[in-house]
């Protein structure tokens, strides 16, 4: 089945109408910025000091009490919103669901996005930063995106997420939202990051995947053991005990990740690849607080 086909297109229109109602400080969280003059919404007054553009004087107010005060207003600016995808070899596990699934959630939400004319970029990466699909604004850029999209591949070496990043933030850029979509499956781990990805302003959300076989493996007995990130293979003897230890090491893994989210106060949605693209947005949403 293609990836990216004609009822994906209509589902993509559909999350779009739903989030478009009541889109704003919802999923995707927009920013107000404070500007003299014309706006969408009055702010504040503040005092004149000796420079400002008599322009933007409240006239109404010096003519009533003699006093120079400035208008100020809420503006809105356009989103920055930034996708980390992993392409690390992990994300092709077993037949692909999680590579897949992880493609279709950064087309939808940056599909969302585009529809609310806010800007978006995603960024490919494994142990480095792989690929790029440069910042871009409008619904009409879906299809290059879908394209570029279609055409990446597992990849690279291990998970770096703290490198990536720091490669990420040295661009010359506006900061912005930043959705990072991976399994996080990183020897060097998440924090730093999410970290570098917080200090900078990027305000981080996370979106983590797994196949259902990473989180219970049903083998047992002499096998070899194959590390698809970095072509190592390794032959142990797996018990039942082994396989118990396995699953409360990969519920702490998930469990940290939500803590650290929660902790910091960032988005966090953790899903195996049985949940469908629209679905998980939707509960996304719901999340959010956007539909009942």
């Amino acid at each position: 089945m293609p990836l990216f086909d004609s009822e994906f297109l209509k589902k993509l229109e559909y999350l779009s109408l739903v989030s478009r109602r009541v889109f704003r400080g919802s999923l995707l969280a927009q920013r107000r910025t404070m500007q003299f003059g014309s706006g969408i919404e009055f702010a504040e007054h503040r005092e004149y000091a000796a420079g400002d553009d008599l322009r933007y004087l409240d006239w109404n107010i010096y003519a009533r009490h003699g006093e120079f005060l400035l208008k100020r207003f809420q503006e809105e600016e356009d989103l920055h919103v930034y996708f980390l995808l992993d392409c690390s070899r992990s994300m092709g596990f077993g037949d692909g669901k999680k590579f897949d699934l992880a493609r279709q959630l950064t087309a939808a939400l940056s599909y969302i996005a585009l529809a609310d004319l806010d800007r978006i970029s995603v960024l490919a990466f494994s142990d480095r930063i792989i690929d790029h699909f440069p910042l871009t604004r409008g619904k009409a850029r879906i299809l290059p995106l879908l394209d570029f999209l279609k055409k990446l591949e597992p990849q690279g070496s291990d998970t770096h997420l703290g490198q990536t990043v720091r490669e990420f933030v040295r661009r010359r850029q506006r900061s912005g939202l930043s959705i990072v979509v991976s399994d996080l499956f990183a020897p060097t781990g998440y924090e730093n990051g999410l970290n570098q990805l917080r200090h900078q302003r990027y305000e981080p959300r996370v979106i983590q995947l797994h196949d259902p076989r990473e989180a219970e493996p049903d083998f047992l007995g002499d096998v070899e053991l194959y590390d698809m990130e970095n072509d190592t293979t390794r032959k142990v003897t797996v018990t039942e005990s082994n396989l118990r230890r396995y699953r409360t090491l990969f519920a702490e893994h998930h469990a940290g990740i939500e803590k650290y989210c929660r902790n910091y106060g960032l988005g966090c949605t953790q899903s195996n690849t049985q949940v469908t693209f629209d679905d998980l947005i939707l509960r996304m949403m719901r999340a959010a607080g956007a539909v009942k």
